[in-house]
């Protein structure tokens, strides 16, 4: 029996519609999928925002190790190690005596843990001797009290101490070295290990200043 043409002008036009309202929900399904994965990130969002000011950093005597025991697993333990925050100037007054006021975050002749957050740890993997001074092997903090011509700097076994809660009992070695100006500003408190005669040096900066502390490994 044949179809009336009517009939089938009713079909088409049914199964194209049917047709188009699937093609356009799947396209605005893609469409959402592309604008969701090109989204930026809000600077508003509240994980990034609690983000750490002052980020954790880790550094190596030699510089490389982390590297090399990728590439050799079994190879010995290195020098030495800090673990210790970054802090940023961000147009403050990095060190000043206690008549320069506010805006100043360090002032002289008071102990710092060279950092910010937890205390600043140094672990030796080998004996050590700092300026005459024998320090065995094991992990330790580090903190100083600058002055405008040097920072004294003291080795401690008070370890997991959030900030700076110290146990003066538990000094082991203090050390006297000499401030460096330098004519580049340092916007984040920076430490780093550089190899030296005998060993090596871990050297300090931030701001226009630079303290050197020397570690002989003979």
């Amino acid at each position: 029996m044949m179809l009336k043409p009517r009939f089938l002008i009713a079909v088409l036009l049914i199964v194209s519609g049917l047709f188009f309202s699937c093609k356009q929900k799947q396209d605005k399904t893609a469409t959402a999928e592309t604008k969701t994965m090109r989204l930026p990130v809000s600077v508003h969002d509240s994980s990034i925002l609690s983000l750490d000011k002052s980020p954790m950093d880790m550094i190596y005597f030699p510089d490389d190790y982390p590297k090399q025991k990728m590439v050799t697993p079994n190879m010995a333990n290195p020098v030495a190690r800090v673990i210790y925050s970054r802090p940023q100037k961000k147009g403050r007054i990095i060190f000043a005596d206690s008549s320069a006021g506010e805006n100043v975050i360090q002032f002289y002749g008071q102990e710092w843990r060279l950092g910010a957050n937890e205390a600043t740890e140094i672990e030796f993997f080998k004996p050590v001797t700092i300026k005459g001074k024998k320090i065995a092997a094991g992990r330790y903090i580090l903190y100083c009290i600058p002055y405008p011509d040097k920072w004294k700097m003291i080795i401690n076994q008070n370890l997991y101490s959030w900030g700076l809660h110290i146990d003066k009992t538990k000094d082991i070695a203090e050390i006297d070295i000499p401030v460096i100006k330098t004519n580049v500003q340092t916007e984040y408190f920076t430490m780093l290990f550089q190899p030296a005669a005998g060993g090596c040096v871990l050297i300090m900066s931030w701001g226009d200043v630079k303290a050197v502390l020397p570690i002989d490994l003979n």
